[in-house]
């Protein structure tokens, strides 16, 4: 029999790209669940599940676009039951901090009968130079549908540190972890972090959500996107995730990474540069 192999989904991007490398790092072979790999792994499409289970036997989850979707839950049952069913127990559930329907689908993991653990990430660092975030703040403006409600944003290598332990080691079955950055901060501040740590001007303006969602709709963004956007944007961001937790530190035995850090090193790639 060969090696087992752990399958990392949605492993090309923002954290599943970081926990693929950090498990082969330490020697662990990786498969990638992503439609651009072979053999495809598609959530839409359930003739493709069952070719990315052979000779796995841990599997980082993490779901597409969100959790908070229409279809997620019922999804998330169905694939944890067939991961189950053939006989790979581990199982780790990247989810959503403070959303009622990503709690949904932690209770379906949770009563597949697999050893799970739930990583429940807060806004990523990362949104806002690998994510949607990344053309405004670019282009010198940001315009976002929240005004002062803060954010622990946290990075995504954090995230994936926790991940790797998580699916390596078994003192983490049944835990939940709720992962934040060390610090409160509005987007608005977040945003004049990283213009300070670019050098060059980048504006916040903070507009009502329905203009942002007819804006986005304009641009020919999918409707079911701007759903999601605005759901995270009205019901996510409504204060209930203002506030920091030590899960970070309770696992990797370090404090999380700081924003300011992140905002330093990602200008420093040139990536927020002025376009020529």
């Amino acid at each position: 029999m060969s090696q087992k192999v752990t399958l990392v989904l949605g492993g090309t991007g923002k954290t599943g790209r970081r926990v693929a490398e950090r498990l082969q790092e330490r020697g662990v072979a990786v498969r990638i669940g992503a439609r651009s790999a072979s053999p495809s792994f598609d959530w839409t499409d359930e003739a493709t599940w069952a070719n990315v289970l052979e000779n796995v036997d841990r599997i980082y989850v993490c779901y597409q676009p969100d959790l908070a979707v229409p279809g997620s839950v019922e999804t998330i049952r169905k694939f944890a039951s067939l991961a189950v069913g053939a006989g790979i127990r581990r199982l780790v559930l990247l989810s959503g901090r403070g959303e009622d329907e990503a709690e949904a689908a932690e209770r379906e993991l949770q009563a597949s009968g697999a050893d799970w653990t739930i990583v429940r990430g807060s806004w990523f660092f990362e949104n806002f130079n690998e994510g949607f975030l990344a053309e405004g703040v670019s282009s010198g403006s940001v315009f976002l549908p929240v005004d002062t409600v803060t954010e622990p944003f946290v990075s995504c290598d954090d995230i994936a540190d926790v991940a790797v332990e998580a699916l390596l080691d078994d003192d983490h079955v049944g835990k939940v972890y709720s992962l934040t950055g060390p610090r409160l901060m509005t987007f608005a501040e977040a945003v004049a972090e990283i213009a300070a740590a670019a050098k060059r001007p980048i504006s916040y303006q903070a507009v009502p959500v329905g203009d942002f969602a007819a804006q986005l709709q304009a641009d020919g963004v999918p409707d079911d996107y701007v759903e999601l956007i605005r759901y995270l944007f009205t019901s996510v961001l409504d204060g209930r995730n203002s506030s920091v937790t030590s899960d970070v530190e309770r696992v990797l035995g370090r404090r999380p990474r700081d924003f300011a850090t992140y905002a330093r090193e990602t200008a420093a790639t040139g990536v927020w540069s002025i376009a020529a």
